[in-house]
């Protein structure tokens, strides 16, 4: 049995290594995990009550159901207003370059504390979340388990949401096959699809294993995009002109699932997004023939989903058993 495991993961690695020159790569399933710091933050993740309104989780915005987004061209936040920029989707998130559209925090750590603190989100502060969960046993006992003493912190917090947010990649997905080597894993115009993709010079801003979310740049190359939308990307974070409009390149892994597309959610399909970008990025506009093939390979990239139950939270307060006496 351990031999035909050897051979299996020798044949895998030599596929990946043929397909190594795609400028898409396999997502490889999680690894190098804190086991029970990922269950804590999972509680934690849908936990509402780090919010000052007890309505609203990470999972509010960032839906595990719905793709790690919500579906909105922006989110909803504290006393239901209406957010300035789309929710990108948590899922695969780990391997973005840095995270939210402009890049203002470097990793997932950071980022986990952003949306409690933030008077938009979940209009919180660090200090106040911490007491709540100071004072709710359940919480304190397994930050103890987890950490090995009673100190629960804001950084102990987000820690354990960023390494629950490292577990949610999606492998797997047809694409992900075709690549490992099961030729008949898309259909011809699937393939066809791809192969304008890269053509076309889609594959200079969405590469790698998420597809995107490696680098920033320009919204607007060819064409100037018109939005509303007040965000000003990398220039917000910089304070350099020459950043306004350059946002993080989205990743394009199970985007049928994270519609509406771009920082303000103001493409609201796949065939929408296609043109929009390729007329304003490549300046190439697609025949309804060729939109649809890339739209057809797109759907290739959904993976298989993070699969896990709903954590049941701890309760406000403690209903363990007071211990009997022996009788």
């Amino acid at each position: 049995m351990k031999k035909r495991i050897f051979l299996s993961a020798c044949m895998a690695g030599l596929l990946s290594t043929a397909f190594s020159a795609e400028p898409i790569q396999v997502i490889q399933p999680v690894q190098n995990i804190n086991l029970a710091q990922v269950e804590l933050g999972k509680k934690l993740y849908f936990d509402p009550r780090l919010s000052k309104s007890g309505f609203i989780s990470c999972n509010s915005c960032h839906n595990l159901s719905m793709g790690g987004t919500d579906n909105l061209p922006t989110s909803i936040g504290h006393g239901w207003a209406q957010g300035p920029i789309n929710a990108p989707t948590v899922l695969n998130s780990s391997m973005n370059v840095a995270q939210f559209w402009d890049g203002r925090a470097r990793d997932l750590k950071e980022q986990a504390g952003g949306p409690i603190a933030n008077p938009g989100e979940m209009a919180s502060n660090h200090s106040l979340a911490v007491d709540v969960l100071k004072s709710i046993p359940g919480y304190v006992r397994e930050f103890k388990l987890v950490y090995g003493d009673d100190s629960i912190s804001i950084d102990r917090v987000t820690q354990a949401i960023a390494e629950f947010e490292k577990s949610l990649v999606t492998p797997n997905s047809r694409f992900d096959q075709w690549l490992l080597g099961k030729q008949d894993a898309l259909t011809e115009k699937e393939l066809a699809g791809y192969r304008l993709f890269k053509e076309s010079g889609c594959t200079g801003c969405h590469n790698g294993p998420a597809v995107g979310g490696n680098s920033f740049q320009k919204m607007g190359v060819i064409e100037p995009y018109h939005t509303r939308n007040s965000a000003k990307g990398r220039a917000a974070v910089t304070g350099k002109d020459a950043d306004r409009f350059m946002f993080k390149v989205p990743t394009l892994r199970n985007v049928e699932l994270t519609y509406p597309y771009f920082h303000d959610g103001a493409a609201k399909t796949l065939t929408e997004a296609v043109d929009i970008m390729g007329r304003l990025q490549l300046g190439r506009k697609f025949t309804p023939e060729e939109n649809a093939r890339i739209v057809a390979f797109l759907k290739t990239l959904t993976g298989q989903q993070p699969q896990f139950v709903i954590p049941i939270l701890p309760p406000s307060v403690d209903t363990t058993p007071e211990p009997r006496p022996f009788e």
